[in-house]
């Protein structure tokens, strides 16, 4: 049977709190029969920079929160050292159920396809949409695509700023990449670097103002 997507899920005129909570009914697709619950976004409805991962991993599915394992971690880490604060910015996932598969007693993670992404998107449109931030921060390929199009490639515009229609977007890799890297010394500098992007960015920004 066909999946209808998120849209018919998402309430017109909610709020970041309505809009969790209708979340945590979603059926737009078919991730939810074996997440533990929906992992919806986390932050201040104001906050100037939007960081958008894949998906919620293990942790994040038993928790309830976005980026509370070992990759959310190494993003603190990294926001910390480029004076970033965490609590100012807004995460959230391109698609909000944990898709994995089963090894013993080992849930291992399965990058969700285009189709789960695309029944997803309503959800981060109207995050999005209410957020407003100055400045989206596209974490990996899903994320990346799932707000500049499937054809765009990190490999390609890494750390490029690009002016979309409401907002900026800066694409990097998901911070878990780092943590499977060969050398992960450099691909954490590289990723530090990417963030260092962004703070000037947000330098600019409140320039601006």
């Amino acid at each position: 049977m066909k999946t209808p997507g998120a849209t018919e899920f998402v309430p017109e005129g909610a709020d970041l709190t309505q809009l969790r909570r209708a979340a945590c009914d979603c059926r737009g697709c078919d991730l939810y029969r074996h997440a533990t619950q929906t992992v919806f976004g986390a932050g201040p409805e104001t906050a100037d920079v939007v960081l958008i991962g894949e998906q919620p991993g293990d942790q994040e599915d038993v928790v309830g929160q976005p980026f509370v394992g070992p990759a959310g971690r190494l993003l603190d880490r990294a926001l910390a050292e480029v004076d970033i604060d965490r609590d100012a910015v807004y995460l959230t996932n391109a698609v909000k159920h944990f898709k994995f598969v089963e090894r013993g007693k080992r849930r291992i993670h399965k990058q969700p396809g285009r189709t789960e992404v695309v029944a997803c998107s309503a959800w981060l449109t109207a995050e999005l949409g209410l957020v407003r931030p100055r400045l989206v921060v596209c974490l990996g390929a899903i994320a990346a695509q799932a707000v500049l199009g499937a054809s765009f490639k990190v490999s390609t515009r890494r750390g490029q700023v690009i002016d979309a229609t409401d907002y900026r977007v800066i694409a990097t890799v998901h911070p878990s990449s780092v943590l499977r890297a060969p050398d992960r010394a450099a691909a954490y500098e590289a990723f530090v670097a990417d963030l260092r992007t962004v703070r000037a960015q947000l330098g600019k920004s409140a320039a601006a103002r």
